[in-house]
């Protein structure tokens, strides 16, 4: 018996050994593993240059993994985040900025991190055509559409001189004109099916969260026609002498000039 029990064992050494062997065999070889960070750099490059951008997220990671706490590294980080913001996922780019902010708060390229966390975010039309679908903008875009606001108000607030607080200034003025021209549109559509109530409080929303915005004329307009279809004359009286004091010379104040159910944006 003992001499079965000693046999047994190299036996049992022997299949471990082979199957680790084995495995060993079927790792696939980094073909990266003898370029210098300089290398992996540049083959990034061709990547995203090529469109390739799944490939060059996986060379910009191994980067950072190499040349960690070097200025290669920090850049390594940022051309990842864009080439995720290329590929849509923009959580993942997001996150990526989010960590190079939290760990480098001094780097000169700070301002470009807030520029591209904005532009991650920033939808130009921010589910405009998900209203024309008549499909409600969903909170997910109503989020991003304020965070991208919020990047680019930090940046031009922080950074006021950054080559990039031009375009990022531009950039909140056209995300507050279509959040409120969204709230105006939603508006317009409730007072359109007759449900004035919901007309008003959209109105008032816009109103109440929007200075200065185109849309605040035909926000007022919607109040003045909505109160009216319910009987309510002094608050439509109330609501046309805000219109006329703010556009003296809105075209809502002429006679036919009413709050239109069909607009330039509807397709039908």
């Amino acid at each position: 018996m003992q001499s079965f029990r000693l046999s047994m064992v190299p036996v049992g050494l022997v299949l471990a050994t082979g199957l680790l062997l084995s495995g060993c065999a079927n790792t696939p070889k980094d073909p990266t593993a003898g370029w210098t960070p300089e290398k992996i750099y540049s083959e990034a490059g061709d990547e995203a240059k090529a469109g390739a951008w799944d490939k060059a997220i996986s060379y910009y990671e191994k980067l950072e993994g190499r040349a960690a706490g070097t200025a290669l590294a920090q850049q390594a980080q940022l051309d990842k985040a864009f080439a995720q913001y290329k590929t849509g996922d923009k959580i993942q780019a997001v996150a990526t900025l989010d960590r190079f902010i939290r760990l480098h708060p001094t780097s000169p390229a700070i301002d470009y991190a807030l520029y591209l966390k904005g532009l991650v975010n920033f939808n130009d039309n921010l589910g405009m055509f998900s209203f024309l679908t008549r499909q409600d903008l969903s909170e997910r875009d109503q989020k991003a559409a304020k965070d991208s606001f919020e990047a680019f108000r930090e940046l031009s607030t922080r950074f006021p001189e950054s080559k990039y607080s031009a375009d990022a200034r531009q950039r909140m003025t056209h995300i507050v004109n279509s959040l409120a021209a969204y709230e105006v549109h939603v508006a317009r559509y409730y007072a359109s099916r007759g449900a004035h109530v919901a007309a008003i409080n959209r109105a008032q929303q816009a109103i109440a969260d929007y200075q200065n915005v185109p849309a605040l004329e035909e926000a007022l307009a919607i109040l003045v026609t909505s109160y009216d279809a319910m009987g309510m004359s002094t608050l439509r009286d109330d609501a046309k002498r805000v219109l006329a004091t703010n556009f003296p010379e809105s075209a809502y104040l002429k006679p036919e000039g009413k709050v239109k159910a069909n607009s330039w944006w509807r397709l039908w």
